[in-house]
């Protein structure tokens, strides 16, 4: 007799649908599984032998033969140890699911059949949604996560047992549900604030027109001016973010298992910051079996990558292709796997290896050749996909002891969240999220200039040597500070701020 049980698998980070098929005939008591199955599918066979046993069920001394199809795809991990052995029972007659075409099985089983947890349930849940399936049955641990999908029934199992009286008509499993509206509406509490930096007014600025926009942004400055305290804080003042970006985010996070438990649903953006030793390959994303990437992991949100030259050239320069496309893909023989990398990216660095070039308050050791090695790990490609460069001075004396409280987060908070509203009703009829991930081909559209504009840009391009990229992202930039601003049209002012956030280059770089 042959059984069909739906289940799901991932590529990259979405879920599709697999058919797991069971036969079963007179011959030599065997298994075999058929359709690419990796290692950990394979030995599901013996997980799968000792839970139906000791979930007091009969193994059949039959031969088994189990395909997943489709089988042109290379099936990965534990996720079909469920539906294997649902098939197995349904083919040997021990179990009646009269309605089992509409209900998909994700779970991983131990030797006594309780259910684990496995990664990457929400895709696997939109999958099946997206398939005309209306029930899910996964582990219990991975329910809320499957129940943030509108319209899927899921239930949430803790055993075999559980699972097997449920499909039989016997005792039902407790429908799992999220409500989601109470769930983004948790206040986040910040243990880092604005409030606690002193001084440092430009480079606040320059860090709230960044989280308004969406923009890349690089901080230079001295050792101990406050750089790493800067964005750090940077996460406190992201605007809120929206369902279908958290639902992104959420995707990654399940495929990497780095989601939180008891969290349904990503309500924060990712702030990620690697360490300087990290390798190209697990920033980017990759592996024998391919996982997203820190860039990946930041989606929607930050990547911090701090004391930046310290990290290997090629890591820097890996980045350079995903931050100007935001996707970045990973091709191997078993096909190619997209992973979104639509993040900001904010560096910090010392301006030479001593980390006092420049500064007024001490004296530069180093030599010329040595400033000019340290800067040039920093290519000028790599630096130019910095929509806002800052410098970071010397916090002076007297506003360390200055007892006069700085702007909070949540005032900023609230002109962050006002500008990215604008950009999203802007927006609404496109794919674009903020003002960074406009194309070159919507500047025209969203970013007209006036003469006054077009005058001063013109201008400044050429006594700068400006690129054709910085000449977009200072447009890009200006209209960030005119939705700060509240202006439909991007003014002169908005343009000659911008322009500022693109000096450093010019200061560090080409000038020693």
């Amino acid at each position: 007799m042959i059984s069909k049980v739906n289940s799901c698998a991932i590529s990259g980070i979405d879920g599709y649908i697999v058919t797991v098929e069971v036969d079963m005939s007179n011959g030599i008591p065997s298994m075999d599984i058929v359709g690419l199955p990796d290692t950990a599918v394979k030995e599901s066979k013996e997980r799968v032998k000792a839970a139906v046993k000791n979930c007091e069920f009969s193994y059949p001394q039959k031969k088994i033969i189990v395909n997943l199809a489709p089988a042109h795809t290379k099936k990965e991990g534990a996720y079909f140890d469920l539906p294997i052995t649902a098939a197995i029972l349904i083919s040997s007659g021990q179990l009646t699911a009269d309605d089992i075409d509409d209900y998909a099985l994700i779970g991983e089983l131990s030797l006594d059949g309780s259910l684990r947890s496995v990664n990457g349930v929400l895709p696997m849940a939109l999958a099946a949604k997206e398939h005309g399936v209306n029930n899910i049955i996964v582990p219990s641990d991975n329910a809320f996560e499957a129940a943030v999908v509108d319209g899927l029934n899921v239930y949430g199992a803790k055993n075999l047992t559980e699972v097997a009286r449920h499909l039989s008509g016997g005792e039902k499993l407790e429908k799992v549900t999220v409500n989601l509206d109470e769930f983004f509406n948790e206040q986040i509490d910040y243990i880092d604030d604005f409030a606690d930096v002193k001084g440092q007014a430009a480079a606040k600025r320059a860090l709230e027109v960044a989280a308004a926009g969406g923009h890349n942004l690089i901080m230079i400055g001295a050792p101990g001016s406050g750089k790493t305290m800067l964005a750090k804080r940077l996460v406190s003042i992201l605007p809120s973010i929206t369902f279908s970006e958290a639902l992104e985010v959420t995707k990654i996070y399940s495929i990497a298992g780095k989601l939180p438990p008891n969290t349904p649903i990503m309500k924060s953006r990712p702030f990620r910051s690697p360490h300087h030793t990290i390798s190209p390959q697990a920033i980017t994303g990759g592996g024998a079996v391919p996982k997203p990437g820190e860039i990946s992991l930041a989606h929607r949100g930050v990547l911090f990558l701090d004391e930046f030259p310290e990290f290997r050239k090629e890591t820097i320069d890996s980045l350079r292709q995903p931050l100007e496309d935001g996707y970045f893909t990973v091709g191997r023989v078993a096909g190619s796997f997209t992973f979104p990398s639509e993040t900001m990216l904010i560096a910090s660095m010392n301006p030479c290896k001593c980390g006092y070039y420049g500064d007024t308050s001490r004296k530069c050791t180093c030599l010329p050749g040595q400033i000019q090695k340290y800067l040039s790990k920093i290519s000028g490609p790599m630096l130019d996909r910095f929509d806002i460069h800052v410098e970071v001075p010397t916090v002076k004396y007297s506003e360390l002891e200055s007892s006069e409280k700085a702007e909070s987060s949540a005032v900023i908070r609230e002109r962050v969240n006002r500008a990215r509203s604008i950009q999203l009703e802007r927006y609404k009829n496109e794919k674009i999220f903020s003002n960074a991930s406009l194309s070159a081909a919507s500047l025209d559209v969203y970013c007209p200039l006036d003469e006054n504009c077009k005058t001063l840009l013109r201008n400044v391009f050429e006594k700068l040597g400006l690129s054709a990229r910085a000449h977009s992202r200072i447009i890009k930039v200006a209209r960030t500070i005119a939705d700060l601003d509240a202006s439909e049209n991007i003014k002169p002012n908005h343009i000659a701020e911008a322009i500022r956030y693109r000096s450093l280059d010019k200061k560090f770089w080409f000038n020693n």
